[in-house]
């Protein structure tokens, strides 16, 4: 061959090596660039609509662990089947669901975080010790995973949620979109009510209760007239705002103006509800073991053996009690307190993304997917459909298979505008729930969250003074004349002075900078 034939060859297998280049790299590019912008679910509360998928094709399978507080269930491993389905199909993923049921909670959860144990998604909340974990590095900040995989929980999130549960402008927990505001109250049956002629419309305090439960203990012996397994007369109706995470002490009143930090145990109207929860005890009003059982109110209700318990309360609270307990149409409800507004709202139910996830990103999408598929979030929170309940356009019935599968925590997991209605409960449930918001009083702490980074070892020993004394004082167990000062000079001598002036530090730069 020539050398004019020899370049000639050579200059076409270059062009051809180019050419392979050029597509190659244009291919790499459309996958990442799929990766980057995966289609996101659409947002909506219609519940006919199904969000788009995410690329199936561009992820690998991976299993996700997913940790929610609540009774684990009979029929959970055919649910997760179920749910394995749709997950595959949307984003190739299946799932492990692990529920922690309530008494356990606190420990496992804390051991989880602490041991680093693999978990994908994890409820966590204000009063449940969201701000100290975050502290701890236990959850993923979202800021970048919300743009890229949380598209319909922004479209379909009232902005507040995320707005008022960011720590330090940052978000580590997606809430769950339901009620924005609380109240709290009592939760009865409605029943034995009626049964041994109580008149409940002159119930309008705790105080009120006196009356109503020595009537229920005389003539109901077996019968418990209020059952308690934390102290939900001073956790219920002091509307306190402890300014981002219930568990570390410091609080405001939620519908006054006052901005200054208090021990919570140093207001007066934590002092009368301590003293009127003995009173109860000492009258026999209050079960015997309120500061050791590990039952949760749901559960005891299943049992049949009380009357009352002490809610946070919004429309039809008393319809989702009896629905999870088996006793439909049998619970009503008398609110105590106005209505209010906190982080302690916004950020009352989050899931978050654990920091020992191996595909923070599937995390999300699977987050995303209880905010905007119909079919999974009522999947996750009532069971199979045709099995567990039967539906009527979005109401549902029970049938004999509900008791293997009903969590009743559809509070905690997603999208509640989403969720189908039980018969049992008010059809205009979800509008009531609009309106119910409406008029709510704002704390002045709404949109704060205390950052305890600078405390970490404060608020570590406080949690074991905690532990030591406000579940026996607050359910009434022992006598608050004796116990009181003790727990304040405990709370005291474990720092809680130091963690009242930083928080009141930054609530105050918070304050200045509205």
């Amino acid at each position: 061959m020539n050398l004019v034939n020899r370049k000639a060859s050579l200059f076409v297998v270059f062009m051809l090596v180019v050419a392979l280049l050029v597509s190659a790299c244009g291919n790499n590019n459309n996958a990442a660039n799929t990766e980057k912008e995966p289609a996101a679910p659409a947002a909506t509360n219609d519940k006919k609509d199904t969000p788009a998928a995410e690329p199936k094709s561009e992820l690998e399978p991976y299993k996700l662990v997913v940790v929610w507080e609540g009774p684990p269930q009979a029929d959970e491993k055919k649910v997760e089947e179920a749910m394995n389905k749709i997950l595959t199909e949307k984003i190739n993923a299946t799932v492990d669901l692990a529920p922690i049921d309530w008494g356990a909670w606190d420990d496992k959860m804390n051991l989880m975080i602490a041991s680093r144990e693999e978990v994908d998604v994890m409820f966590t909340a204000q009063w449940n010790g969201y701000s100290k974990n975050v502290a701890k590095g236990a959850y993923v900040e979202l800021g970048d995973l919300l743009k890229e995989h949380g598209k319909g929980i922004l479209e379909s999130l009232d902005p507040a949620f995320l707005e008022g549960s960011k720590i330090n402008g940052k978000n580590y927990g997606v809430p769950t979109n339901k009620e924005l505001a609380t109240a709290g109250g009592l939760v009865y049956r409605v029943d034995i009510a009626e049964e041994l002629g109580l008149d409940m419309s002159a119930v309008k305090s705790a105080e009120d209760l006196d009356a109503i439960y020595k009537v229920v203990k005389e003539k109901k012996p077996n019968l418990i007239p209020l059952y308690m397994r934390d102290g939900t007369l001073t956790g219920q109706l002091t509307e306190f705002d402890f300014l981002g995470d219930g568990t570390i002490p410091g609080a405001i009143i939620k519908s006054g103006t006052d901005t200054t930090v208090k021990l919570a145990q140093e207001f007066d109207i934590y002092k009368n509800l301590v003293n009127l929860a003995r009173d109860f005890y000492k009258k026999g009003y209050i079960n015997g073991d309120a500061a050791t059982t590990q039952l949760a109110s749901g559960d005891a209700y299943k049992a049949g053996n009380i009357f009352s318990t002490i809610e946070p309360l919004k429309p039809g609270k008393d319809a989702e009690i009896a629905n999870a307990s088996g006793i439909p149409g049998k619970l009503a409800q008398i609110y105590f307190t106005g209505k209010t507004v906190a982080t302690s709202e916004t950020a009352g139910a989050m899931l978050a993304v654990s920091s020992t996830s191996k595909d923070p990103e599937r995390a999300m999408m699977f987050i995303n997917l209880l905010h905007t598929d119909v079919e999974l979030v009522n999947m996750i929170n009532f069971g199979i459909e045709g099995e567990h309940f039967t539906r009527n356009g979005e109401v549902i019935t029970a049938t004999d298979k509900t008791p293997q599968y009903s969590p009743g925590v559809a509070w905690e997991l997603g999208n509640q505008f989403l969720n189908y209605v039980w018969d049992s409960e008010n059809p205009d449930k979800w509008a009531l729930f609009k309106e119910f918001n409406t008029g709510a009083i704002s704390s002045p702490g709404l949109g704060f969250v205390f950052d305890s980074e600078n405390v970490k070892a404060e608020v570590g020993a406080l949690a074991n003074v905690i532990k030591q004394y406000a579940r026996a004082l607050e359910t009434g167990s022992v006598d608050p004349e004796k116990v009181l000062p003790e727990f304040i000079a405990a709370l005291k001598a474990g720092g809680a002075d130091k963690v009242i002036a930083e928080k009141q530090k930054q609530f105050d730069a918070f304050l200045a900078a509205k």
